[in-house]
């Protein structure tokens, strides 16, 4: 900057100075000036607002707004054209109902209904997508291009009269001071800049039916939007009644029980063999079974290797039906006849290899810690030798050394 330039901006912080701290006077625009200044200022804080405002009726959603910008900034530096849309609200509901209406299957009343209905979202999704578009390019982008070009050339031309006038009051003051050629100039400049500021800022005033036309554009795309809206929605009500009316008219079935159905393998409820009777599985409660016969419960499975052995499920219930005297062999929780065991001495051999297989375990099981003890023991005497053989070995040491 020259030094011209340096005194001049010196001159208008001293005349700023004295405004604001000493009070003093400056020169004063007439009332038409300042009235159309303050409509130009609130119509810059209002088209501010309305580009926000717009935008959150459009994307309601700041995270899904958030993620839209950066997804697009980043397609931009990549030099990618198509750019991301934004979900609409309907269109994942749609979704969410199509998929479980389709899991149902066009069997359920409930699947088809919630298919219909999300197939009418999705539509109500793709009429939104169409209002974004219009809204977008008939009243954001005009509303932007206005505030970026219109009403920033407004605001330079206003920034540079106050400088101006800065510049021209501070010089008033000091006629005599000052040579009269620059106060004449700094007079010149100030009327310039003021004539300039005005005519832009009542040409923009003039033409603001603009801004009504894009402030129209803007309803009609919200009225379209409603109107294919409404008679999506009337055309799925319509459906909706239909269905409910199929529904009702349709006769009621009765709910049948179906049996269980068993395999080969299984025993039937009741079934005897040699004295036991045999029935399902029955889950304990933690209370005692009150049962008129001596009855047991299945404590591991069984498959029958022999004819007329008895199979059974690990928790199923064996009641003992026929006892011929009172020899019986015990077994925990059940008493069997020796004349109707099972062929094969079936409960007395699965018990057998069932406690053979639990004592082998538990015998292992001990080796294994008998083992592990003796090689700590040993790992102790070790360490123990290595220590006491340390400490000899330096007494010696020190003991020559002395």
């Amino acid at each position: 900057m020259s030094v011209a330039g340096l005194k001049k901006q010196f001159h208008k912080a001293s005349q700023l100075f004295s405004e604001k701290i000493s009070g003093a006077e400056g020169t004063k625009l007439d009332d038409d000036f300042q009235d159309m200044e303050r409509k130009i200022e609130i119509t810059n804080k209002a088209v501010a607002e309305l580009l926000s405002k717009a935008t959150e009726y459009l994307q309601p959603n700041p995270a899904y707004r958030a993620k839209l910008g950066m997804l697009n900034t980043v397609s931009k530096i990549r030099g990618q054209v198509k750019t991301t849309g934004y979900p609409q609200t309907e269109g994942l509901l749609g979704d969410c109902m199509l998929r479980y209406g389709r899991e149902l299957g066009e069997d359920s009343v409930f699947g088809t209904a919630l298919m219909d209905v999300g197939e009418s979202m999705k539509q109500m999704a793709e009429v939104k997508d169409s209002l974004d578009i219009n809204v977008k390019q008939n009243f954001i982008d005009p509303l932007q291009l206005l505030q970026d070009k219109d009403l920033k050339e407004i605001g330079h031309h206003l920034k540079k009269l106050e400088g101006r006038r800065l510049d021209y009051d501070y010089k008033k003051k000091r006629l005599g001071k000052i040579p009269d050629e620059e106060v004449k100039q700094a007079v010149e400049k100030f009327e310039e800049s003021k004539e300039l500021a005005e005519r832009s800022m009542f040409n923009f005033l003039e033409n603001d039916i603009e801004q009504v036309s894009q402030l129209l554009v803007f309803i009609q795309s919200a009225l379209d939007y409603h109107k294919q809206s409404t008679e999506i929605l009337e055309d799925l009500q319509d459906k909706l009644q239909n269905r409910i009316n199929i529904a009702s008219s349709r006769p009621r079935q009765e709910f049948k029980p179906k049996p269980v159905i068993r395999t080969p393998l299984d025993v039937s409820h009741g079934q005897q063999q040699n004295g036991v009777s045999f029935s399902p599985s029955v889950k304990s409660t933690g209370s005692t079974l009150h049962l008129d016969q001596p009855c047991c419960q299945a404590l591991f499975d069984f498959e029958p290797e022999n004819e007329g052995e008895l199979g059974f499920k690990e928790g199923d219930l064996i009641t003992l039906t026929n006892q011929i005297d009172e020899n019986c062999c015990g077994y925990p929780c059940v008493s069997w006849p020796v004349s109707s065991l099972p062929p094969s001495g079936l409960f007395l051999r699965v018990a057998f290899d069932k406690s053979l297989a639990s004592f082998g375990r538990l015998f292992c099981m001990r080796l294994l810690k008998m083992y592990l003890f003796c090689i700590r023991v040993v790992c102790t005497y070790i360490h123990t030798y290595i220590y006491i053989y340390y400490i000899q070995s330096s007494s010696l040491l020190l003991h020559e050394n002395v």
